[in-house]
């Protein structure tokens, strides 16, 4: 296997430059349009097998890129005291990145897919790669987040050696907003740093609200131990096989997870000298 030839650094090809996301492929656009390709749309498909269609695709995990978000926390129906409650943000989705991706990318995916099958893996196991902001998105079955995290740390053209971060996201639809439901919202997000070619990438996986397992990837990566906890705590993803997965932010009795979208507004009432002030879905403007 052959090692890359460059690295996120290079001046000739910088990430960052013109990529394949929603929908641009840079120079070599319309070359892959010549050869049959066609613009990606949010939820295909874009890794398949023997030539057919996938049976697990990730589409549909992430929001439509039609939806608009409203006011910074989602109060409707009262007066918010925050100063965000006029604001409206267009909703954006990346779509299935296409090939050519552009700089390093294109190299990395090859690699990728080279270490997979030398190692049994199928490559199904990458449902989805997003190109989005110059940052490459793996979407990867959570039952091989851990083949797959040793795959990227133990092989020669690969070489990602640290795990900088794990996170979760809620995706699921606000309430009262008519928004369809969104399939598997609860996601778990990889960063992933080679210090050897100085590379970042991430690795996404999408859950069911009511089934969030996936397996801990703290025997490949030891960093992952603490941020594992924050997720927990935070989102109630549970990190099967995980050495102590206990609360690392609110007290070890606390109920809920406060970052999951179906947590109560504002938690609890604060008291500050004497005086008690709601949570913010409860409070009134008076201008």
């Amino acid at each position: 296997m052959t090692e890359p030839t460059g690295t996120s650094k290079d001046d000739q090809e910088p990430t960052g430059g013109k990529q394949s996301s929603a929908e641009e492929s840079g120079a070599a656009l319309a070359e892959q349009r010549a050869r049959g390709g066609e613009p990606p749309r949010e939820g295909e498909v874009e890794q398949s097998t023997d030539g057919a269609a996938d049976t697990s695709p990730e589409g549909g995990t992430r929001l439509a890129p039609t939806r608009e978000r409203r006011g910074m926390f989602g109060v409707r129906g009262t007066g918010d005291t925050s100063g965000f409650g006029g604001l409206t943000l267009p909703g954006y989705a990346p779509a299935p990145a296409e090939r050519p991706y552009g700089g390093w990318f294109d190299e990395l995916a090859d690699a990728f897919g080279e270490a997979l099958d030398g190692r049994g893996i199928a490559r199904s196991a990458v449902r989805q790669i997003t190109i989005d902001r110059g940052e490459i998105t793996f979407y990867v079955e959570r039952e091989r987040i851990v083949e797959l995290c040793r795959t990227l740390r133990d092989d020669p053209a690969l070489r990602f050696e640290l795990c900088s971060s794990v996170s979760g996201v809620d995706y699921t639809a606000p309430a009262g907003t008519g928004a369809p439901p969104v399939r598997q919202p609860l996601h778990v997000v990889y960063h992933l740093l080679s210090m050897t070619y100085r590379r970042r990438i991430r690795l996404e996986v999408a859950l069911d609200v009511a089934d969030p397992h996936v397996p801990s990837v703290v025997e490949v990566y030891p960093t992952a131990d603490w941020h594992e906890r924050e997720t927990w705590d935070m989102f109630g993803v549970v990190f099967d096989g995980h050495p102590a997965l206990t609360r690392i932010l609110m007290p070890d009795d606390w109920e809920g997870h406060p970052q999951r979208k179906d947590y109560p507004l504002g938690g609890i009432p604060v008291e500050y000298k004497g005086a008690e002030i709601p949570p913010p879905d409860e409070r009134r403007a008076y201008s």
